[in-house]
This record gives structure tokens, C-alpha cells and sequence, in this order.
């Protein structure tokens, strides 16, 4: 499966600039079609074009039916790592397949059938990648929704998809909680005005819930059943542009926006990183570090791996926690892991209780190639941090939940550019990325402006919303006619390289002059006390806004708090100049993030300026805002 005549970046870039279709005409040849493509681009079809508009395949197959039959039956497919529970399990390619294929019978026996969609709500347990492939398998669209998200969130989920079915268990494991995952379904699917046919639901040790007498079914009797009467059913070809998934992302009305993954694009596209990007080959392990709740989880635990041939890592523990800061270093040298992917939030963590990496001793990691690092903006100092640890490539990429993976990243499986820090680099094939000024006008190189991406995206990239075009073009299409928005912000430098520097909203106006929150971020993470941070922008009667610092200390700093607020507004002053205006550093114990690590900047700003603000769906502890409050109101703020 490694990609034909790969070649240097420059050329390989180039290669797509001047043949698009070709380029991924070639791509294509890595998935195994059931009507192979005769037409690569459609562009008078869907929002802004639809790709392989006449072919036909399977998800499910490319990722195990064709391994199991090409002699990979042997391999591990998927390695199953609980530091929560204590367990451990590894499943072959044909394990995984017989697994899959005998579930997927169950969801056919239960009425589904190809375009139903099913509701995903699962912690990370094997099941839970199972019922991705099952629903792919029979043609069915699958929504995974994170487990554990709220009632009332899941409730807006199943009235937007109309899932058929309800795959489920019942709960999940923290380090000091068990949450409890039925009661949460159950008071969605009253609060819903859709109602699931059927809900499957996998009874774990850790908690058993009641079933509800004409809805509920219990999963392992189900498949038990299924597999004792040798039922399992086969692959259904699909359109290329059928939907794979829909995988939903806060909108800004507070209605979730349903993004759509086609299958074809989507298997081209990923197939195409995993040589290309990651450098991961068939027989290789992955490890990815977040969850199948997220795009990442969707991208690089489950498909991309498994289409590559490759062995994915399915982790349920913590960076920290399950049991200490050393867990992700074991995970790497026990299962031999080529490349890490996840988020810099985690190796913030890491670094703030273990900030010499003592607990790296002992574990060989010399099998080991790069760290991938994406969901937020990677600070440069906790990149230094992490390559002077590993001493490995550490390479900050840049992607969306919209475009399915990366739009600009280092792109090792090529070639290994230069590393700027700050900066995912380049943009890849596929992606033409720009940046203009609020009239839609290029900008010079180094200036600040919106990142934007030319029309066409990629294969794998999202084709438009759960039905709502219109939706997708006034989100997406609208602000820079010809172009997609990605709304965040940020330069291209004169080699090229991509500097992201926060959201568009993250760009404060300080008496007239636009700054930016991630470049003062910077500044704040190179002060050695400062184990991680954020800016936002606050009201300020007399300049518009102004900058305050959220601040996390390092442990053990012997710094006091006072000194180092002293010290890190000196710093701004600096490093940025007075016109940053940078008065304000506050020590917090910790800052309010997502499930995923994103950082709540702007819930923060909102408790500053001491507007109302909804309690985030995604919100890991909702106390820490409580914690946020108190510190302002220390200084007088909110």
C-alpha cells in the first residue's frame, strides 16, 4: 500500500498543484473498489463538488476483509490497554473481523439496514471500535457520540441523526468515578422526539443497569446467539459518496452541526497519511491517544490504521493519573508503538508533575519514530520540552474535525522538513491554504489575517453537513466566496510554513491594534515556573479589550505566585512591547478544559466580562469555572 513514485515534499506538492485529479486518481489505487472510479471530481455536484462520484466500495472490507484474505489474519489488529480496569486484550485481523461481521448481524437481525443511522455512545472499550466497522460493514451511518456527554446534548444528537438503533454500554471508568451511562441514555431518549427502534446495550462488571422492557437489548446475549447459529453478515457496497459517519460539532446557534464523511474520499485520504504523513507501515503499531468520541479517534484509532494494515492502540487511562505520568511511556515500549498521536494538553499535564521526565527511565523506547501532536495550538516550549525527552521528531499538526485530518503538518512518511516551532509547517496535498484580510485580499507574507483553504477540499474532507447544505455554505463558504473558512487565524512566512495562532475570536482589539492571544500564550509557556496557560481577551472601557493570563504553575516551583505574575507581565512587555498592553497574569490551579483538552477560552472571557454563559456540553469538570470566577473576583474582575 505505499504510495507510487513518493518523492520529495516540494515535488510531491507540486505534482497535485498541477494534476489534481490525477494525483488522486493515483491515490486511489490503495483502496480495493468494488466499481473502481472512472470519474475522480464532480464539480456541479453537492455545495462545492463531490469525489468518485461513480464508484462504489466498502469501509469495512478495505480495513479487515482484504488483510484477513491477503494473509495479515494473524497480525494484531487492535490492542485494547485499560489502566482504569486493570485489563488488557488484543484481537487479530480475523478476531477483529469475526467480531465485527457477527455484530453486524445483530444489527441487520435488529432492523438496520444501509442509510439507518446508529447512535454510538461508548467508552473506549474494543465494542466500541466493533460497532463502527459493524455499522460500516452494512452500509449503516454511524454517529458516535462522546460517552458520558450529557442527557440534554445527546438528546439534540438523536432529533438531528433519527438513529434506527442506540448502541451503548453501561458505563465508563475514570480514574475515581464510574459514570454511569444508561441513566443519561434513558433521560435522552425521554427529552428526545425521536425515538431509537432499539437500544444494545453491553453490560460492564463495573455497572449493571436496568433495561427497559421493550426497547433495550442486552448486546453480548445478542451476539452469543448470533455466533452460535453462524450468522454474520457480508459487506454491502455503498456509494463513494454515500456517508460513512456523522460526527457532531458545537455549533454557534447552540444546535450541533452534523459533520458527513463519505466512505471513498475518506479511505483515499487516510490511506494516503498513513505513508505519507506518519510514516506508519503495514505490521507497524499506532498509538493514538484520544478517544473514538473525537475526529482523531474516528481518523486514527479505528480507519486509518486498519486500512493501512497497520496494529492501532485502543487506550482507555489517562496521561496522568492511571496510575502516574509515566502511563503514556509505557504504552510505547509494551506494545512497541512506532508513532504517538495526541493532544499538547497531555503533554502539558506531563510535564507539570514530571517536569525532569523521571518516570521515562526504564522503558525502552528505542523502536519509537515522532511524536504527532493536534486539537489545540502546540506551545513551542512544550515541543522543545518533548523533543529534548524523546529525542524524537515531535511534529505539531494542523486539522479540523471538518477536514478529517491534517491540512498542514510535517510530512514525515515523505520527507522531514525543518521544524519551526510554533508552526504545524506545510500544507498538505490537496489543501491550498491562504491568508487573506477581511476584504478577502492576500495578505503579505508574515501578517496576520484569516487562514482560509481553496475550494476544492480534498478527498476526506467533509462534503457538506448532516442535511443542511445551506447551513454548511452560510458556516463555511459564505465569508470568502471560492474559499472554505476554517475560522481560525494566523501567517503564512516567507518559506511557506503555517503559524496558526488561536481561533478568529481569539483575536483581541487592544485600543485598534489586532493581537493575537496565542502569540502572548507563547510567551507566557517559555517562563520556566509556567507548566501551561491561556489568554483571552477581557472588556476594558478605555482600550476595548485587554489581555489577561491564566496561568498554571509547574509542580514543585519555588517561585511564589506573586513573583512569577510579576515576572510574566515584564515578559510580555518584552518579548511583545507595550502595545500588547499586558497588565494581567492570574495563578489558577488549573484551567477549565473539554474531554479532549481544549482549553474553555472562551467560557473564560464570558466569566470576565461577567456576561451569562451555558454551561459547555463538553466541560471535563464544571467546578473549575467556579475556581476561574473566584480568582478574577480577587482582582476585581467579573
Amino acid at each position: 500500500m505505499n504510495a507510487p513514485h513518493a518523492s520529495g515534499y516540494a515535488s510531491t506538492y507540486a505534482r497535485w498543484r498541477a494534476d489534481p485529479d490525477g494525483f488522486w486518481r493515483e491515490a486511489a489505487r490503495a483502496i480495493e473498489w468494488i466499481r473502481p472510479p472512472q470519474t475522480v471530481f464532480d464539480a456541479s455536484a453537492g455545495p462545492y463538488g463531490r469525489w468518485f462520484p461513480d464508484a462504489t466500495c466498502n469501509t469495512c472490507f478495505n480495513a479487515l476483509d482484504r488483510h484477513v484474505r491477503d494473509g495479515r489474519g494473524g497480525q494484531a489488529a487492535l490492542i485494547h490497554d485499560s489502566p482504569v480496569t486493570a485489563t488488557k486484550a488484543s484481537f487479530t485481523y480475523a478476531q477483529l473481523l469475526d467480531e465485527v461481521s457477527t455484530l453486524a448481524a445483530v444489527l441487520v437481525d435488529l432492523g438496520v439496514g444501509k442509510g439507518d443511522r446508529v447512535i454510538v455512545y461508548m467508552p473506549m472499550i474494543p465494542e466500541a471500535a466493533f460497532a463502527m466497522l459493524a455499522c460500516a460493514r452494512i452500509g449503516a451511518v454511524h454517529s458516535v457520540v462522546f460517552g458520558g456527554f450529557a442527557a440534554k446534548e445527546l438528546a439534540t444528537r438523536i432529533d438531528d441523526a433519527r438513529p434506527k438503533l442506540i448502541m451503548t454500554a453501561t458505563c465508563g471508568v475514570e480514574p475515581t468515578r464510574i459514570v454511569e451511562y444508561k441513566p443519561l441514555l434513558d433521560s435522552a431518549i425521554e427529552m428526545a422526539g425521536h425515538k431509537p427502534d432499539s437500544c444494545l446495550v453491553l453490560q460492564r462488571p463495573q455497572a449493571d443497569a436496568s433495561m427497559h422492557a421493550t426497547r433495550d437489548r442486552n448486546w453480548r446475549a445478542l451476539v452469543a446467539a448470533a455466533r452460535a447459529n453462524g450468522r454474520r453478515a457480508d459487506c454491502v457496497a455503498v456509494a463513494a459518496t454515500d456517508p460513512l459517519y456523522v460526527l457532531y460539532t458545537s455549533g454557534t446557534t447552540g444546535r450541533p452541526k452534523g459533520v458527513v464523511r463519505d466512505n471513498g474520499g475518506h479511505m483515499v485520504a487516510l490511506a494516503w497519511t498513513m505513508d505519507n504523513l506518519y510514516g506508519v507501515k503495514p505490521g507497524e503499531v499506532m498509538f493514538t491517544a484520544s478517544d473514538v468520541g473525537w475526529v482523531v479517534g474516528h481518523s486514527y484509532i479505528v480507519y486509518g490504521p486498519l486500512l493501512q494494515g497497520a496494529t492501532t492502540v485502543l487506550y482507555e487511562g489517562k496521561p496522568v493519573g492511571t496510575p502516574d505520568p509515566g502511563a503514556f511511556w509505557r504504552v510505547i515500549a509494551e506494545h512497541r508503538a512506532v508513532v504517538m498521536f495526541t493532544a499538547p494538553t497531555a503533554f502539558r499535564a506531563i510535564r507539570k508533575e514530571d517536569p525532569q521526565a523521571t518516570l521515562l527511565a526504564g522503558h525502552d523506547l528505542s523502536h519509537f519514530r515522532a511524536l504527532f501532536l493536534a486539537g489545540e495550538r502546540a506551545d513551542p516550549d512544550t515541543l522543545k520540552w518533548a523533543e529534548a525527552v524523546l529525542k524524537v521528531p515531535v511534529i505539531d499538526h494542523w486539522w479540523q474535525t471538518e477536514t478529517g485530518y491534517c491540512i498542514a503538518g510535517n510530512p514525515m512518511g515523505l520527507e522531514l522538513l525543518p521544524v519551526k516551532h510554533g508552526s504545524p509547517s506545510v500544507p498538505l496535498p490537496g489543501f491550498g491554504v491562504e491568508c487573506l484580510d477581511e476584504g478577502g485580499k492576500p495578505v503579505p507574507a508574515g501578517t496576520m489575517g484569516a487562514i482560509v483553504l481553496r475550494l476544492p477540499l480534498p478527498p476526506g474532507a467533509l462534503p457538506t453537513l448532516w442535511q443542511d447544505d445551506s447551513r454548511f455554505r452560510e458556516a463555511y463558504l459564505t465569508a470568502f466566496p471560492g474559499y472554505y473558512n476554517t475560522s481560525d487565524a494566523g501567517y503564512i512566512d516567507e518559506d511557506g510554513y503555517i503559524f496558526i495562532m488561536g481561533r478568529t475570536d481569539d483575536i483581541i482589539n487592544v485600543a485598534g491594534h489586532r493581537l493575537s492571544t496565542g502569540g502572548m500564550e507563547e510567551v507566557l509557556a517559555s517562563h520556566p515556573a509556567v507548566a501551561e496557560c491561556a489568554v483571552v481577551g477581557i472588556r476594558d472601557a478605555l482600550k476595548g479589550e485587554q489581555p489577561c493570563g491564566f496561568v498554571v504553575l509547574k509542580s514543585g516551583v519555588d517561585l511564589g505566585p506573586e513573583q512569577v505574575e510579576r515576572e510574566l507581565v515584564a515578559l510580555v512587555r518584552d518579548r511583545i512591547g507595550p502595545v500588547a498592553a499586558f497588565k494581567l497574569a492570574l495563578t489558577v490551579a488549573r484551567l477549565p478544559k473539554t474531554r479532549s483538552g481544549k482549553i474553555l477560552r472562551a467560557t473564560m472571557k464570558k466569566i470576565a466580562d461577567g456576561e451569562e454563559y451555558a454551561m459547555p456540553a463538553t466541560i471535563e469538570d464544571p467546578t473549575v469555572l467556579g475556581e476561574i470566577g473566584v480568582a478574577l473576583k480577587g482582582r476585581g474582575i467579573g
